[in-house]
């Protein structure tokens, strides 16, 4: 995946479509209104990845802490681990930006299933293995975008490449 010789290095990165994930969660912890905002903890209780000849579980135990910056933007920090089929297991770290009118938001953070194109949802996912067959992933950039429903949230991540 490096660049071919004699292009130009300074050119937009093209996406290549990495994966797809089915994040399950749980019910919303309140921790509490800050400075910054209304701080929140969502469980990652399991789920699904799908990618070019790949397949992983989401390992139960992360979560996701979110901090509802105002009535129309949340900043979201998932942490979770994946497991492979081949046994791999993946560190994700997921960052997101989910920006919508206000009476969305308010539905979201209701827990209501909300019409995704009224939501801006974009992530930065970064990852971590060990795995000799995947370690090409941590040695990338990715982008995603992400719809939430109210037991889960679907996600699709490209490479930059």
């Amino acid at each position: 995946m490096s660049p071919a010789p004699g292009s130009d290095p300074l050119a937009a990165p093209t996406l290549a479509r990495f994966a797809d994930l089915h994040v399950e969660v749980g019910a919303p912890q309140l921790l509490s209104q800050t400075s910054r905002g209304m701080r929140r903890v969502v469980p990652i209780t399991g789920g699904t990845a799908r990618g070019d000849g790949w397949t992983a579980r989401v390992l139960p135990g992360g979560s996701d802490f979110q901090l509802i910056v105002s009535d129309t933007l949340s900043e979201l920090d998932a942490r979770y681990g994946l497991e492979t089929d081949a046994g791999d297991l993946i560190y994700v770290q997921n960052h997101a930006v989910r920006a919508a009118p206000p009476e969305a938001m308010a539905a979201l953070l209701r827990g209501d299933a909300v019409d995704p194109s009224h939501i801006y949802f974009r992530c930065t996912p970064r990852f971590e293995t060990a795995s000799p067959a995947m370690r090409w992933i941590g040695e990338r950039m990715f982008v995603g975008s992400g719809v939430r429903q109210p037991a889960a949230v679907l996600m699709r991540f490209f490479a930059l490449l």
